[in-house]
């Protein structure tokens, strides 16, 4: 179970994951061994799962988001994972997700146009039998965009 002190250490991480340990430290009150035996405990127990660096895709010439509703005929196990490795393959899916309600899956797609879209869309079709509908939406704006958790502190 996490603490208050744990909460305040993964906000300031989500925010900024390049603060110093001592900079973590002196903002939870803590000095920088039990702060680190802390981090430590967060990340053994797969809470900080890695720290990253977030791009601006549409700075980096990938602006267009897509997001793909999948439907298939296809639920063996066989077929699942070949769907997985194909899906975890591809850069430009940054999440896929196996869904309940009218789609199976839903993807969230970053390419550089529709040019690019298209050709992974067409990647996906030839690569899996057993698909009965692919239907996709695109961003026109980004109203909020986050992968901070939200956590009370």
């Amino acid at each position: 179970m996490i603490d208050k002190t744990d909460r305040k250490l993964l906000s300031l991480l989500q925010e900024d994951s390049t603060l110093s340990l001592q900079e973590l430290a002196g903002a939870v009150n803590l000095t920088s061994t039990p702060c680190w035996k802390r981090l430590k405990k967060l990340e053994d127990n797969g809470i900080i799962r890695r720290r990253v660096t977030l791009l601006d895709g549409e700075k980096l010439g990938l602006g267009l988001t897509a997001f793909m509703f999948v439907k298939t005929r296809q639920h063996s196990k066989a077929w699942y994972q070949i769907f997985s490795d194909l899906i975890n393959g591809l850069p430009e899916v940054m999440g896929c997700y196996r869904m309940a309600g009218e789609y199976d899956y839903l993807l969230r797609i970053q390419v550089a146009d529709m040019k690019s879209y298209d050709a992974l869309y067409k990647k996906l079709a030839e690569s899996l039998d057993g698909l009965t509908e692919v239907t996709s939406s695109f961003a026109m704006e980004e109203i909020k965009y986050t992968t901070a958790i939200p956590l009370s502190v």
